[in-house]
C-alpha cells in the first residue's frame, strides 16, 4: 500500500520533535518515513504508467522521497551534539510541501472543467415509398 499519509505524518512528527529538542527521535522519525515514501513513490509511478494524468502525483511523491532521503542523510552525517543542519530541516519541510501539493491537487480536482463531448450529427433522409 502506497499511502502518502504515513510519511507525511512521520515528517510532521519529526519537525515537532526537532522543535522540542529531541534530535535523536527526529532522526529516527525521518528514517522511518523513507520506506513509506518509497512505497508511495512506487505506487504513484505505477499509476503514471497505467493511466494518463497521474504524472503530477508520481513526480511529487518521487521528489518527496528524494528530499526525505536527503534529510535523513544530512542528519546522520552532522556532528553529534551540534544543532540540526539547516539543509536537513529545509529538505524535510520541502518534502512536506511536495506532499501538500498533491493534497491541493486532490482538493481542487472537483473544480476542474472537463471538456464536453459534442453530439454527433445525424443525417436524416426523407423516407421514400416504393
Amino acid at each position: 500500500m502506497g499511502s502518502r499519509v504515513l510519511p507525511l505524518s512521520l515528517g510532521l512528527a519529526a519537525l515537532l520533535a526537532d522543535a522540542a529538542g529531541l534530535r535523536g527521535a527526529a532522526f529516527y522519525l525521518v528514517l522511518l518515513a523513507v520506506p513509506g515514501a518509497a512505497a508511495a513513490a512506487f505506487v504513484s509511478a505505477g499509476d503514471a504508467f497505467e493511466r494518463a494524468g497521474a504524472w503530477p502525483r508520481a513526480a511529487s511523491t518521487t521528489l518527496a522521497l528524494f528530499l526525505l532521503v536527503t534529510a535523513s542523510a544530512v542528519r546522520e552525517n552532522a556532528p553529534h551534539g551540534a544543532a540540526v543542519p539547516v539543509l536537513a530541516t529545509s529538505a524535510l519541510v520541502a518534502a512536506l510541501v511536495a506532499y501538500g501539493l498533491s493534497l491541493v491537487g486532490w482538493l481542487l480536482e472537483p473544480l476542474r472543467v472537463w471538456p464536453r463531448a459534442r453530439a454527433a450529427r445525424v443525417r436524416v433522409e426523407a423516407a421514400t415509398d416504393p
